[in-house]
């Protein structure tokens, strides 16, 4: 199934390649979004069956809602199994558990798709600073210009994921805000949660769904 082979892809490139770098490449905010209303307990849920890193996202998504004074529970808090492909829990099951926890919010993590992209770095020409005693003699040119080094061009490959991001009200179900994030070459599962979390948490404070 796409889903579990995305999640596996997600999971194995995150920890290969280099270069971190999270953005946001589009966003929506419900029109009728009410001003008075305020989320107090958000229910966070990453739409993957790999357990590593649903934890992760869920976990710094939780760590930075609490530090905004923002009640979160996780949904691998809240299930006590682990779900796969095949074994998926139904609505009711999951808006049970949302209500059972008093969240009045549900925020969803789905990676929507994968790609690699190869591009070519130019080679690079190195030359010294001054060319004073260019024509003094054998060593003079030989010094000089030894360091006028060519490095050559190559190809590298960058490993890009998108990774949409949903808030809902708890209560109606409705959406309230999404965002579209493009992540090129992940470090690693960690560090790529705690920088998406960032970048998702100053989106919401711009699109005025989160108070400063």
């Amino acid at each position: 199934m796409k889903t579990s082979i995305l999640s596996l892809c997600f999971a194995l490139l995150l920890l290969s390649s280099c270069g971190t770098s999270t953005k946001i490449i589009g966003s929506w905010t419900a029109d009728d979004l009410p001003a008075e209303k305020s989320y107090e307990k958000v229910f966070i849920t990453a739409l993957t069956p790999n357990a590593g890193v649903r934890n992760a996202m869920e976990n710094n998504l939780a760590m930075a809602a609490k530090e905004r004074e923002i009640e979160a529970v996780t949904s691998g808090e809240a299930f006590t199994i682990s779900f796969t492909q095949d074994n998926q829990p139904s609505k009711t099951e999951i808006l049970d558990k949302v209500r059972a926890e008093n969240a009045d919010a549900i925020f969803t993590v789905t990676l929507l798709d994968k790609e690699s992209e190869t591009r070519y770095i130019p080679g690079s020409t190195y030359s010294p600073m001054s060319y004073g005693g260019y024509y003094g003699g054998f060593y003079s040119y030989y010094n000089t210009m030894y360091p006028m080094t060519y490095e050559p061009g190559y190809y590298t490959t960058d490993k890009i994921f998108y990774v949409e991001s949903n808030l809902y009200d708890a209560e109606t179900e409705a959406l309230i805000w999404s965002a579209q994030s493009k992540t090129v070459n992940p470090t690693n599962l960690e560090s790529f949660a705690s920088e998406y979390t960032r970048v998702m948490v100053d989106e919401l404070i711009r699109d005025g769904v989160l108070k400063r």
